[in-house]
């Protein structure tokens, strides 16, 4: 079964941000759009490539309203540490959230179990706390922020424009689909 369209499931777990730690609920992630980026592990190799890019893209989340989270299960005192000694990470200003007890990933359904780690999982959440988006792959395989926020776009905008579907490369301002009986067959 499919984890899109489902609510969030119930979880509390400590962040670092800004040099500070503080918690982050389900009832907080609410009310505003959302991405959860799970990642294997801190001190890694594709990982810090990932984070950074995000990082540099993290303005432009937030102009949509979005709060995005990186997630694995180490502690928040190692996305500390991590933070403190690694050139790349020290560009990440959005909350990296600990997952010690692999809450987090067993609701996502990313954990690796005989690894304790989690595979690489990103999903779109909307303000209601219902996944829109979700794309899981190997933990080899890095992703690309700015397909990312294209999906979010895409997603905001279809919530925004109900009857109304994003094709393929849809970017914003693009034209997108109002599927009928008309357009089958026609494309």
């Amino acid at each position: 079964m499919s984890l899109i369209n489902t609510k969030i499931k119930p979880f509390k777990s400590t962040a670092f941000q800004n040099g500070k730690f503080f918690d982050v609920t389900d009832e907080a992630v609410k009310g505003k759009w959302s991405v959860f980026v799970f990642y294997p592990a801190d001190f890694t190799f594709v990982c810090p490539t990932e984070l950074e890019d995000l990082a540099d893209l993290y303005p432009e989340f937030q102009k949509l309203g979005v709060e995005v989270y990186a997630v694995s299960c180490d502690t928040h005192f190692s996305h500390k540490a991590w933070h403190d000694t690694s050139a790349a990470i020290k560009k990440v200003q959005y909350p990296m959230l600990g997952d010690p007890t692999q809450v987090l990933a067993r609701n996502f359904e990313v954990l690796i179990e005989e690894e304790g780690m989690a595979l690489r999982g990103t999903f779109v959440i909307n303000p209601e706390g219902e996944i829109k988006v979700m794309e899981v792959h190997d933990n080899g395989i890095g992703r690309k922020a700015s397909e990312l926020l294209r999906k979010v776009k895409a997603a905001q905008y279809i919530a925004a424009h109900p009857g109304e579907v994003c094709p393929a490369k849809w970017e914003e301002g693009a034209e997108t689909l109002k599927p009928s009986l008309d357009l089958v067959g026609k494309i």
